[in-house]
């Protein structure tokens, strides 16, 4: 162990490394440091950074202590010699274009209409910096990075398939905007839903971040209005199939709504609370669809170009679709061969 006791040697220094392209930060550990965590001590030599992206360049061995890759929680003791590899966190780099195939209903000059497959992130995020709509976007229409997010205008969950509107200009990017904002442009949604809904309705609640579990939403009194429609469109016993329409766009309205009035989706795990009542012979079915049952299936709105109003829609995914199926034979099987005479 080094002797934390003062000694006559150069001070605390950091200069780039011999090769530029590399960017190493070399430090002298002043002896006033003498038994801080390398963490620590790091965090007062680089206070630009925060602790967490420090800790993360130890675990991932861009730090070393004395030519040894090191630990967060190992003691430091003055006089160490310390490089740091600076790595760019995925959110302060630009994003990259890739070659991911695109299902695209409408596209001109001025904006394009996707249908987004299921799994499909649509914008860049923590375990999600690569793969998603906007890096295919990006490679689709290279003009596309002059727009703020590529010129995205609303988003879809990841296991939300459906129509999106995506502007191809910052212009046409603002035009859209305020049609949200005014809301004038209109969305809507097939929801296959937990319990046997017996009329339409409306739900006028307003929706923030839950309370407890930051990664949820819920239905508070410090959130934000949100309206969805909704009218049924099949009834079966158990799960009902709603068309839903927005008013507004808050993350995971409709999720959040519908669970909110006791008809939470097929398939959410985040807002299913406990196994839902339902006929036995449906109950393996519902329970083991892997992901929300929701579709935009309908996008309309006015051409910020043209002023024409224009309209989309897509036809339920394959994994809904054949989801409605199986319960339609389960429910409504069809008569075999020489039955009824």
């Amino acid at each position: 162990m080094k002797s934390s006791q003062k000694s006559e040697k150069p001070p605390a220094f950091c200069e780039p490394a011999a090769s530029p392209a590399q960017n190493v930060l070399k430090f002298n550990v002043p002896d006033d440091h003498a038994g801080l965590r390398l963490d620590q001590a790091l965090a007062k030599l680089l206070p630009e950074y925060s602790r967490s992206r420090l800790q993360e360049w130890i675990a991932q061995q861009l730090v070393k202590v004395d030519g040894e890759f090191a630990t967060a929680k190992q003691k430091i003791w003055g006089g160490e010699k310390l490089e740091v590899l600076p790595q760019a966190h995925p959110a302060e780099q630009p994003y990259q274009a890739e070659d991911i195939g695109l299902d695209i209903v409408y596209e001109d000059d001025a904006l394009m209409v996707i249908n987004k497959p299921v799994g499909l992130v649509v914008h860049p995020g923590s375990g999600n910096w690569e793969g998603t709509l906007l890096n295919a976007l990006l490679h689709h229409a290279p003009q596309l990075e002059s727009v703020p997010r590529a010129g995205i205008v609303h988003r879809l969950d990841k296991d939300t398939s459906g129509l999106l509107v995506v502007a191809k200009t910052i212009t046409v990017q603002t035009a859209l905007v305020r049609q949200l904002q005014a809301r004038s442009v209109q969305r809507e949604y097939l929801a296959l839903v937990h319990g046997e809904v017996t009329r339409a309705g409306k739900v006028d609640a307003l929706i923030g971040r839950h309370p407890a579990q930051r990664i949820k939403m819920a239905v508070v009194e410090s959130g934000k209005p949100a309206v969805t429609h909704f009218q049924i469109e099949e009834k079966f016993p158990s799960c009902t199939l709603l068309r839903c329409r927005l008013e507004t766009g808050r993350t995971h309205q409709i999720r959040v709504h519908l669970a909110h009035i006791g008809h939470p989706l097929v398939g959410d795990r985040v807002y299913l609370k406990g196994p839902q009542k339902c006929v036995p012979q449906l109950r393996e079915l519902l329970n083991g669809f892997p992901r929300q049952a929701l579709h935009a299936t309908r996008l309309a709105l006015e051409h910020p170009v043209s002023g024409e109003m224009m309209e989309w829609q897509a036809a339920l995914p394959q994994d809904m679709d054949l989801l409605l199926q199986q319960i339609r034979e389960i429910i409504f099987p069809r008569p075999q061969a020489g039955e009824g005479l």
